[in-house]
């Protein structure tokens, strides 16, 4: 039985290995970067970060300033960290106290770090985003002429981010976003060999290596789920990360009774329900009733009933042939030659694999392993 209502569980070694496969893909003196951003996807900032380190990444980047500051405080000193956010002046200068890089795309973006007393700076070119960063190249090469020319601020990097690169069938977007930011990044590096251009997300990583750069910063497939939505077994990528919870009650269910808030599941025949302590104020979302599977010694059963804040419902079946009560349920991850993958739940629920895991609250608690001894 597991030692927890519901447990997150994540393989530090399966990281090392993303992070090596990944390293594989670039060219030898290109440089990857791990994005621990949103606590490591939900599966842990700094142990990510010091797995993603041990597999070849050379940087790690993150969202927000405080995020920076717990790598720094968690003791990686020495790692480049870039954050990739916007900041208040208030979260710029505690940015810059964590030693990070920052992202800029305006003069006055430039001016705020040299009054904050300065540090290193990439220059961001919205490519076809539409979020951070400016449309105009023009105005994108004067302000890295601004920073040249800004005391105590270093160019240290050009970049953007793509919109499509996820979808192989996006019209040529994301061919025409490389186009751009390639024609905009290759006078300026010309001039200025020693910045890093970086632009590629991990799925532009495994699709393009003209994306690949100087860097590429990667992040969903650093944690082995696929950028595309699909295996990520066969993209070489290996899930770090497992949720379970455990079955606390077995109990009948005749012809006519239901199960949940809203009784969404009426038996149509006698069955036998198990309970799990596990709901959406776990991450485990309301979108799944009836609309999931669970592990549970090894036979897919399904999840019935409404998903509450707690608890959820499976339906054993009739006659369960092993004695199920205490037994581990495996909402994500591998039980005996079963697997449910977080692109499989992403699909249910309409989402992507990102939200899955990000969505898993603090409530749930994360224990770390290598190949299942514990760090």
């Amino acid at each position: 039985m597991t030692t927890r209502r519901a447990l997150v569980r994540v393989n530090v070694a399966a990281i090392e290995r993303n992070c090596a496969r990944l390293r594989g893909e670039l060219r030898g003196s290109t440089e990857l970067c791990a994005v621990v951003k949103a606590d490591g996807y939900g599966h842990g900032a700094v142990q990510s970060a010091r797995a993603a380190l041990a597999g070849g990444a050379s940087w790690l980047a993150v969202a927000c300033a405080r995020e920076a500051r717990e790598l720094r405080d968690a003791g990686m000193g020495d790692a480049r960290v870039l954050v990739m956010g916007a900041l208040t002046a208030a979260e710029l200068r505690e940015a810059l106290a964590a030693n990070a890089d920052v992202v800029v795309w305006r003069q006055r973006d430039v001016e705020a770090v040299a009054a904050a007393g300065g540090g290193r700076v990439h220059v961001k070119l919205d490519s076809g985003m539409g979020r951070l960063g400016t449309r105009d190249a023009a105005e994108a090469a004067r302000v890295v002429a601004f920073v040249r020319y800004t005391a105590g601020v270093e160019l240290a990097g050009l970049m953007t981010h793509f919109a499509t690169a996820d979808d192989l069938d996006d019209a040529g977007f994301f061919v025409h976003q490389l186009a751009v930011f390639t024609d905009w990044a290759r006078e300026i590096k010309r001039d200025h060999p020693e910045i890093l251009v970086h632009a590629a997300n991990s799925a532009a990583l495994l699709r393009e290596e003209r994306a690949h750069f100087d860097m590429a910063r990667c992040g969903i497939a650093v944690y082995g789920m696929d950028p595309f939505g699909a295996d990520p077994y066969q993209r070489g990528l290996e899930p770090a990360l497992q949720l379970s919870s455990y079955v606390a009650e077995v109990k009948g269910l005749a012809v006519g009774e239901s199960a949940g808030y809203g009784r969404r599941f009426v038996a149509t025949r006698d069955t036998c329900l198990g309970v799990l302590p596990i709901g959406y104020g776990d991450g485990w979302r309301r979108g799944l009733s009836n609309n999931a599977d669970v592990l549970v010694g090894g036979r897919r059963r399904p999840l019935v009933g409404t998903v509450s804040m707690d608890n959820i419902t499976v339906d054993l079946g009739p006659d369960p042939t092993d004695e199920p009560l205490g037994k581990e349920a495996i909402l994500i991850g591998v039980q005996d030659a079963e697997r449910i993958t977080a692109e499989e739940v992403a699909s249910r629920l309409g989402t992507i694999n990102y939200e899955v895991t990000c969505a898993l609250t603090p409530r749930v608690p994360r224990s770390y392993h290598r190949d299942g001894e514990p760090t």
